[in-house]
């Protein structure tokens, strides 16, 4: 039986374990969303996991409303982001770049422009800006003859990716942002090509997916999805009859892997009694399958064992934990992250958890 700590290939990339750093937004960029030396070392600690998966990088200004975020559209951004992946690499590891468009979850504060999605909806809730928390903006539909702009700008961001030195990168189609929005028809009220019958509402990914494989290619390319449950206001009324018939468009794309998150009733943020799809995607999608939220080393290696996955992600283990592989496998207590250091910007709750010898 396969183990967490067996090594595996991800389409190009060779994991030397199956222990994933699971992406984590930590707002260290600067305001123009320029990587940061301090990055350099956050990376560089966590190069144990088999892969890491960048916090979610924007593809455009448009698309980028976290404050603080790094971007991967200009010149300045790839040259920031080369010593991060250089350092990834030298201690042995690989990484990821997640291509983030945020949709309806972007605030005009941050970006100055009006947020856009697959209808003009509000997110519940409020955004986090430079002035505070806010509440979310009604957003204006894309028009059809913005699609292209749109995937020339992930096109844009995988190419920079590969220059900037990752191994490959992660479309980020899940938690309720832009392309998660087309796929659920709880955000998506459109009567085109891009609404209405699951194999519309599934087009932007498979546009986004053909663009994103041509440019850098299918072995280096994956996938994030959110199949069950509503993430930030984002829902559907059948997500068996969208997310089944998406994974198989990606299998037939030769995407390398796919990521799934799938919180349950106890889940850590966010809970749901809808049955996880992982089991019913892994009929259609014979590639590496990696799942997410709230596993324990137990669970994790109970699905890898059983085959239901092939590795699985970890996210908040990380943030304290940089050795967490280690850890794992020579059952070290894991150590706890600070919530209200998430967040901040400077080392503080960032580079300064101990590694387990220290």
């Amino acid at each position: 039986m396969p183990s967490l700590f067996d090594s595996i290939d991800l389409g190009a990339v060779h994991a030397a374990n199956r222990i994933i750093m699971s992406p984590l937004t930590r707002a260290r960029a600067t305001e123009g969303a320029v990587p940061t030396p301090l990055m350099v070392e956050y990376y560089a600690q966590r190069a144990g996991a088999g892969l890491i998966i960048s916090e979610a990088t924007g593809i455009s200004r448009e698309g980028l409303g976290w404050p603080w975020a790094p971007g991967i559209w200009s010149a300045e951004q790839v040259a920031a982001w080369k010593p991060i992946t250089k350092a990834v690499h030298e201690r042995g590891g690989k990484i990821v770049c997640q291509l983030w468009h945020m949709g309806r979850m972007v605030h005009s504060s941050v970006t100055g422009l009006q947020p856009v999605s697959a209808s003009p909806t509000t997110a519940p809730g409020q955004s986090h800006t430079y002035e505070g928390k806010k509440p979310y903006e009604e957003a204006r539909e894309l028009r059809v003859d913005e699609i292209p702009r749109i995937l020339a700008d992930y096109e844009n961001a995988a190419r920079n990716a590969i220059e900037a030195g990752f191994d490959g990168v992660q479309i980020h189609a899940a938690n309720g942002y832009l392309i998660d929005e087309f796929l659920r028809d709880g955000t998506n009220h459109r009567k085109d090509e891009y609404g209405g019958a699951p194999e519309n509402r599934i087009r932007l990914l498979r546009e986004v997916t053909e663009r994103v494989v041509a440019t850098i290619g299918a072995d280096r390319t994956s996938v994030r999805l959110s199949p069950n449950g509503d993430t930030q206001g984002t829902d559907d009324s059948a997500p068996e009859k969208v997310f089944v018939p998406a994974a198989k468009v990606l299998q037939d794309l030769g995407v390398a892997w796919l990521e799934l998150r799938e919180p349950g009733p106890e889940g850590t943020f966010g809970k749901t009694d809808e049955p996880k799809l992982s089991p019913e995607i892994r009929k259609v999608f014979s590639r590496p399958l990696v799942l997410n939220q709230d596993y324990t080393l137990e669970d994790a290696q109970k699905a890898v064992s059983s085959g239901l996955a092939d590795a699985v992600s970890f996210g908040r283990k990380f943030i304290a934990n940089p050795d967490l592989p280690r850890r794992f496998a020579e059952e070290i207590p894991l150590a706890k992250d600070d919530m209200a250091t998430w967040y901040s910007q400077g080392p503080k709750g960032y580079t300064d958890y101990p590694f387990a010898d220290e």
